[in-house]
């Protein structure tokens, strides 16, 4: 079974749910999300204006990102709701708890603080589940710079807050969204493990969302892990290579340069949101997720290996955090 550390469903069920929709999780996306072997996922509240191609330019003060934030916190408040079979949860022993009883288990994340104003907010956030946090999207905020951006930026100093921040009430510091300034002020100044929840390897596909080798043992030498990105353009720049193939091949890469206790899943499947977020073939949709595991043990991967990277090094990580 597999833990997807990084997934945007809550993208769909907030557009949909604004249309009149109910049982967004249910009612499209559980068959493939079971099919897949998926047992549990990190669902993120991105509610970036993604360059004006998403769908909040025509939700009414969908231009306030403080606004968006709160829509798709209803939104998926609402959906949990009409969900018996996922169980919202904040610790690993919870979710071993919910897949004991046959639940789907999902923690919450934020992908991106466009649109908060200090590090005080985080507190709510907090108090309604949220886990992780990544600073930024790809864009640059009040907080740091994006993978988008200048490379050489660092953190803010609301940046550096949020980060201590995020410490005193044991959430974990996501950097996959980061620029390579950003990236290395966190790394000094996080104070328990630090993940990357969706990024691959620059020495496979030299594009500013993936990892450089010292980056990877930089996480490794503070206990974090990262996870795996299906995502088309950063699998390969050849785009007859950006296969589940070649995505299992960062995996080795990862496992040789940080351990293999250190990598893991952040899918980020997101076909729904339509052309251009065409993932890896081989891995076009959750329901497929399984592909990736064989392509592991066709690599010569052991069933224990595959586990750690299936689901186990990310719960790791979540049972330590706020310790």
């Amino acid at each position: 079974m597999i833990f997807d550390g990084h997934s945007d469903l809550l993208y769909d069920v907030t557009r949909r749910r604004l249309t009149g929709e109910t049982h967004v999780l249910e009612r499209r996306h559980l068959d493939r999300l079971r099919r897949g072997g998926i047992e549990g996922l990190t669902l993120a509240l991105w509610y970036g204006w993604g360059g004006g191609q998403t769908f909040w330019p025509g939700v009414p003060g969908g231009e306030d990102p403080a606004h968006r934030l709160e829509v798709m916190l209803s939104c998926a408040q609402a959906e949990f709701a009409e969900c018996p079979w996922l169980a919202a949860v904040r610790t690993a022993e919870e979710a071993e708890a919910a897949r004991a009883k046959g639940k789907i288990y999902a923690f919450l994340a934020i992908e991106g603080m466009e649109g908060l104003e200090r590090p005080e907010q985080l507190d709510r956030l907090a108090s309604l589940g949220l886990r992780l946090g990544m600073l930024t999207w790809n864009e640059e905020n009040r907080f740091a710079a994006g993978a988008a951006q200048d490379p050489g930026k660092g953190l803010t100093d609301l940046g550096r807050r949020a980060v201590r921040r995020m410490g005193d009430l044991g959430l974990i510091v996501d950097v996959s969204h980061l620029n390579d300034g950003g990236f290395w002020e966190v790394l000094r100044l996080a104070r328990g493990p630090v993940i990357a929840s969706h990024s691959n390897c620059r020495a496979l596909c030299d594009v500013p969302r993936n990892l450089t080798d010292e980056q990877l043992r930089a996480i490794r030498d503070g206990g974090g892990v990262v996870g795996l990105n299906v995502h088309h353009k950063f699998v390969h720049e050849d785009p007859e290579k950006r296969t589940a193939e070649t995505l299992a091949l960062h995996a080795a890469h990862m496992a040789e340069v940080m351990g293999v206790e250190h990598v893991a899943c952040g899918f980020d499947f997101c076909e729904f949101m339509g052309p251009g977020n065409d993932a890896a073939r081989g891995l076009e949709d959750c329901g497929r997720a399984m592909t990736f595991l064989d392509c592991l043990e066709r690599l010569g991967m052991s069933a224990a290996e595959r586990s750690m990277i299936a689901h186990e090094n990310f719960l790791r990580i979540l049972g330590k955090a706020g310790k």
